[in-house]
């Protein structure tokens, strides 16, 4: 069947969104199309204001949603005090924080690094913000930090990097323990498994 240059031009944006393939990229296209055409508007204006309203946490990475015209972007968890501050938990990735949060079981803040260490995609130690890390270490008086980075060869290779760069500011770092499986996402764990990996967390 041979659709419409709009239709094609939908299905292919939404085809590069991770995990949609052609066909359900066709299947959301038509859905939006044959529903109440409120849905496909609020979804476009959402999307619209998507870069506008919403940017990096300025303090740990995590997706922080700002006022119009405020120049300061801070996630909710960067302005809960009731969090414990001298407790850090590093991640890869945003989706790897919100995985951990599921849990209930940190009490702590955030440091998302973005990436992690891969020779083979050609991200190395100078491409990770080492310094910044660095400095929240040291502005928090930070006592744990937690390392929470996958356990596949790049978290891992990742963790014994900040294993070696931090081993001078004398915190004491734990890794998240087994629990999740080896190779795996974060994003895919339950929150049981997750939990318990937190609680089990030891020395690295």
């Amino acid at each position: 069947m041979q659709y419409s240059p709009k239709i094609r031009r939908l299905v292919s944006l939404l085809s590069r969104l991770p995990g949609v393939g052609e066909k359900t990229a066709q299947r959301y296209v038509l859905y939006l199309l044959t529903s109440d055409p409120q849905i496909a508007r609020d979804l476009g204006s959402e999307l619209h204001t998507l870069h506008d309203e919403l940017r990096s946490c300025e303090r740990c990475g995590n997706v922080a949603e700002i006022a119009t015209g405020d120049n300061h972007a801070l996630c909710d968890i960067c302005k809960d005090t009731r969090r414990d501050p001298h407790i850090l938990c590093v991640v890869g990735r945003v989706h790897d924080l919100l995985a951990i949060e599921r849990t209930g079981a940190m009490r702590g803040r955030y440091f998302v690094l973005g990436r992690l260490l891969s020779p083979l995609e050609g991200i190395g130690p100078e491409d990770l913000p080492l310094p910044r890390l660095l400095a929240r270490i040291e502005e928090d008086g930070i006592s744990e930090m937690i390392v929470a980075t996958p356990p596949s060869v790049d978290g891992e290779a990742t963790a014994l990097l900040l294993k070696r760069e931090l081993a001078s500011t004398g915190v004491t770092m734990t890794r998240i323990a087994s629990g999740v499986p080896h190779g795996g996402d974060l994003e895919y764990a339950d929150p049981i498994t997750m939990g318990r990996a937190l609680t089990g967390r030891r020395s690295l």
